[in-house]
């Protein structure tokens, strides 16, 4: 049976402009979204935080489809009804849809496709809403990929958070929101802090929001938090800095991990 991710949502963007309307808010370039070529992107705030990061796919029928986190459909729903002004564009919750992960051989129902931010992330589809085993969080931990309510809602830079890394962001598009400052952390290489997966060393429940510290030092602090694992907003100066000085979060010793796909 398909693995059902049961905490994504599908909204679907029609009419003539919703290209255009994209192309000019979103981090990825449109242009070159088709069938069977999904993107990965997120739309930030004007100052280049992170306000929602989706996954986009032309249904080969005219619309274009987001694949969010569920939690925030609405809200995105709405923020990108405020940008829409005069655009031709119809924005609509497709609750009749739900997605679908294999990265362990498991047939997927309805038009597959590749996961456009890592090929260990596997195949993903879209289908009708239908019954599925469970396991994406955990593979997608595995990994140490962020998306969602990983990243906070206007509090991580798109580079600090991996965006480059995991193919969301076109450097050679035009203007979008928030475009100008992460385009200039692009060019003077000035991201410090990165979002790294966080584990307690003896399997205690982590504490959202912990400040990690080393031997009386900040490190950063836990922005997501599952169980034992979550993801951290880290200094990576700090962290070097630290060694192998044990990392306390709240009382509890943690090891972080930078996985194999992230460069800095």
């Amino acid at each position: 049976m398909a693995h059902r991710i049961e905490d994504r949502a599908i909204i679907a963007l029609s009419g003539p402009d919703a290209r255009s309307f994209l192309q000019g808010l979103i981090t990825n370039d449109v242009d070159k979204l088709a069938p069977g070529k999904p993107l990965y992107a997120a739309l930030l705030t004007p100052q280049g935080k992170i306000l929602f990061d989706f996954l986009l796919l032309d249904d080969g029928a005219g619309d274009i489809l987001l694949d969010c986190w569920a939690p925030v459909r609405d809200a995105l729903v709405r923020r990108l009804s405020l940008y829409r002004l005069r655009a031709n564009v119809a924005i609509k919750p497709r609750d009749d849809l739900a997605v679908f992960a294999s990265w362990d051989g498991s047939p997927l129902p309805g038009d597959v496709f590749d996961d456009p931010r890592s090929s260990a992330l596997g195949r993903r589809s879209l289908a009708s809403a239908a019954e599925g085993v469970g396991g994406y969080l955990a593979h997608r931990l595995l990994l140490g990929i962020p998306e969602g309510p990983d990243f906070g809602s206007d509090k991580t830079f798109a580079l600090d958070a991996g965006l480059d890394e995991l193919h969301g962001v076109a450097f050679d598009k035009g203007c979008y929101v928030g475009q100008e400052l992460t385009a200039r952390m692009k060019h003077r290489g000035t991201a410090r802090k990165r979002i790294l997966l966080i584990e307690s060393t003896d399997k205690s429940a982590l504490t959202m929001g912990a400040d990690l510290r080393a031997d009386g030092q900040s490190l950063g602090e836990i922005i997501s938090v599952y169980d034992n694992k979550g993801f951290a907003l880290v200094r990576l100066d700090r962290l070097e800095e630290a060694g192998a000085t044990p990392i306390d979060a709240a009382g509890v010793i943690v090891r972080m991990t930078k996985p194999d796909w992230l460069s800095a």
